[in-house]
């Protein structure tokens, strides 16, 4: 293993010295993240599952060369790589907490040089790193659909993350189902077949799971305020 780095390091050094000024080929990989706040692009990113990612190369001076490109995934649970991607260009859903570092191994070939971007290379640059968060959810206790533009639909409170199953019901006192919903970012109106349904208790059950493997079993009341006026009264906080 020794004698194999050696020699592709000694290999490096003499492309090197082969090529006119710096047009050997290079690798700037970048990271584009896909959140709820809109794309971000650099090398680090920590937020909630699922998270999509596009990973580039963006590989220069490659003319001539023939390229071999090996994204590399590990977690800080495990150093050995659990996902190998080989095109130049790649996109992965986070979908399990905790910190990911992602490594590009490039080596390009041309006749009998070749340029290599492989543990030595990653032993001094830095990786790409993905922190993803441990779950999170809540459900509040009651809404009013009265119009007024405030808590007027029915949804998970503001602040859950790292959600990749969710799915949730509501129902009436006589157990018949009104509405579900599998987005957590969207939720019920107060509406059964398109006409508003009369103030009173209802249910909601709610079955959701983390990207950190917790299991979300929410059953409880939901009040449907249709009267109140929650500028009055100071708003909802439970």
């Amino acid at each position: 293993m020794i004698k194999t780095r050696i020699f592709i390091l000694l290999l490096v050094l003499t492309a090197s010295c082969k090529m006119w000024g710096n047009d050997i080929p290079t690798i700037n990989p970048l990271a584009t993240f896909l959140s709820d706040e809109g794309e971000e692009v650099g090398t680090a990113f920590s937020g909630s599952a699922p998270l999509q990612v596009k990973l580039s190369a963006n590989a220069e001076h490659t003319e001539g060369w023939t390229a071999y490109y090996e994204w590399r995934f590990t977690s800080d649970a495990d150093p050995s790589p659990y996902l190998l991607r080989y095109e130049e260009n790649t996109e992965y859903t986070f979908t399990k907490s905790g910190t990911h570092k992602i490594e590009l191994y490039a080596i390009f070939t041309q006749g009998n040089d070749t340029v290599a971007y492989t543990e030595e290379y990653w032993n001094s640059a830095d990786p790409i790193s993905v922190t993803i968060s441990e779950s999170k959810l809540l459900m509040p206790n009651a809404f009013t659909p009265n119009g007024d533009g405030i808590n007027d639909i029915y949804k998970a409170k503001e602040g859950y993350q790292s959600l990749i199953e969710f799915h949730a019901y509501i129902f009436n006192r006589w157990g018949q189902k009104l509405y579900d919903w599998t987005d957590p970012s969207q939720g019920w109106d107060g509406t059964y077949k398109g006409k508003p349904v009369k103030q009173g208790v209802y249910y909601v059950l709610v079955k959701a799971k983390g990207a950190d493997g917790r299991k979300f079993n929410i059953r409880r009341d939901v009040n449907l305020l249709r009267g109140y006026d929650e500028t009055l009264e100071g708003g909802i906080t439970e």
